[in-house]
């Protein structure tokens, strides 16, 4: 097994988060939803003013720079089952992984579980190529899929699968699922794939919505008391308030923070919640460009603005700056995915995990279904070996050959699965309330395009750049336009 990051080697050969239907209610933990891709074209010139320059970061620790090595790979033994190929294919998969750095919370589950693969398989060799999640990633990932080279199988996020399916760079999966796959997934899952001509077009693997990441080592040194996981966003912000404060030693601790960036709704579940209105697609047509939505937008942007409890930079901190802020004990809460919480159970912080606050008594949350595709391709036997690949990957088995350790905090799996023959480890069930209330992006190629068209507005917002109805109002005819293609 090879291990390479996205910006490695790898890539340099490479030339470098279709069903319309929007979705407006919340989705039970039996029916997820997909969702979809990003192009590697560059979004459309917009009307929108271009985000101005953000502050100047602060200077928050952030996670090394440095390629970190994973843990050694231990000598599997072949186990048979699903983990054996049944095909005849000999020689290479590139297996593509969103959010994977050799030694991260994305790797080791993965190195361990390929490295049972190949070991039922001597004659495939996996290669792992990791990518990260934001516009960049999605850019070189549409780019791979796009030449067809180096690229067979690929872990993503539900909305980018659309507008990949769209463009025929995606291969349906339906004359290898089994009855017992059929049996094993939750209802709606795989209906939730079903993009183009009633095909399914990926391996549902888990449901992955956003909560709030306490630092408890913060709130204790801050004297602050747990809020109630009932909370409000009222109790949110007067925690916030009480959780930023200056060290001893002169340095800033701030309340909250979060990742944002084109294509990434980390933060959205924490305005979306104004009201039920308040979706991005709505009929067909933007649905951002109301007077709810410019009151939840002013809301969230106070928390900089008004409240002062995010740090200078925030709406251009990178996803390592949230996470290390974090960890470090520079930002008490941060809203993230389900994935964090195994690397920060690794790493021995102190931290809970809560659902975001209500307002107005609407309780939300955003998110999407984790996939594994295959990439399209005329080799027949390379396309079966592959599907055998994405089917143990979204398995029971490969629970059972990556448990709870050391070095994989919960196992292979970092979100509630959605098979139900897969048993999910402390802490992601916390996560598992949350299904019950979550928002998942909706079902349209044109939703990379839309979280681009809407990024550079929402920085300026937050930036006090920005009056958020004046901002909805001057992207909605473009964003009009996008959505009605086909």
């Amino acid at each position: 097994m090879q291990r390479s990051t996205l910006l490695a080697l790898t890539l340099s050969t490479l030339l470098a988060l279709a069903a319309c239907a929007p979705q407006q209610g919340a989705v039970a933990p039996t029916q997820p939803a997909a969702a979809p891709p990003s192009t590697a074209e560059a979004a459309p010139p917009s009307q929108a003013t271009q985000p101005t320059e953000a502050p100047q970061p602060a200077t928050a620790p952030t996670e090394p720079t440095a390629t970190p090595s994973g843990p050694a790979i231990p000598q599997m033994q072949p186990k048979g089952g699903i983990r054996k190929s049944s095909s005849n294919y000999k020689g290479k998969l590139s297996l593509w992984v969103l959010g994977y750095t050799p030694g991260n919370q994305f790797a080791t589950p993965f190195d361990l579980a390929v490295a049972q693969f190949e070991a039922d398989n001597p004659d495939i060799d996996v290669e792992i190529i990791g990518y990260p999640p934001n516009d960049e990633g999605f850019t070189k990932l549409t780019t791979a899929l796009q030449t067809g080279q180096g690229i067979d199988v690929l872990r993503l996020p539900s909305d980018r699968l659309p507008a990949f399916v769209e463009d025929d760079l995606i291969a349906p999966i339906d004359e290898y699922l089994t009855e017992a796959d059929k049996a094993d997934y939750f209802p709606g899952t795989l209906e939730a794939v079903r993009i183009k001509d009633g095909k399914a077009y990926a391996w549902p693997l888990w449901v992955v919505p956003m909560g709030m990441y306490l630092n408890l080592d913060v709130f204790k040194e801050a004297n602050v008391p747990l809020p109630s996981k009932d909370w409000t966003w009222d109790e949110f912000v007067e925690t916030a308030k009480k959780l930023t404060f200056k060290r001893a030693n002169g340095e800033q601790v701030y309340g909250f923070a979060g990742f944002i960036d084109a294509g990434v709704i980390n933060t959205w579940g924490l305005w979306m919640n104004e009201d039920p209105s308040v979706r991005p697609v709505v009929n067909g047509k933007f649905g951002f460009n109301n007077e709810k939505t410019a009151a939840a937008l002013k809301r969230f942007a106070e928390l900089a603005l008004v409240h002062k409890v995010t740090p200078p930079d925030f709406g251009a901190l990178k996803d390592a700056d949230v996470k290390g802020g974090f960890k470090s004990g520079q930002y008490a809460m941060v809203v993230d995915a389900t994935g964090f919480s195994p690397q920060l159970k690794k790493d021995g912080i102190n931290f809970a995990i809560y659902p975001l606050p209500s307002y107005n008594g609407n309780r939300l949350t955003v998110g999407a279904i984790g996939l594994i595709a295959v990439a399209a391709t005329n080799d027949k036997e390379k396309e079966r070996a592959a599907m055998d690949l994405a089917r143990y990957l979204t398995s029971a088995e490969v629970q059972e050959d990556v448990p709870p350790s050391e070095t994989a905090a919960t196992g292979f799996y970092l979100a509630p699965a959605a098979r139900r023959s897969v048993k999910v480890a402390p802490p992601l069930d916390e996560f598992v309330p949350m299904l019950d209330y979550m928002w998942i992006t909706p079902l349209t190629p044109a939703w990379p395009k839309l979280t681009r068209l809407f990024h550079t507005e929402y920085q300026n917002i937050i930036f006090g750049k920005a009056d958020p109805a004046e901002a909805m109002a001057r992207i909605a005819p473009e964003a009009d336009a996008l959505l009605a293609q086909p």
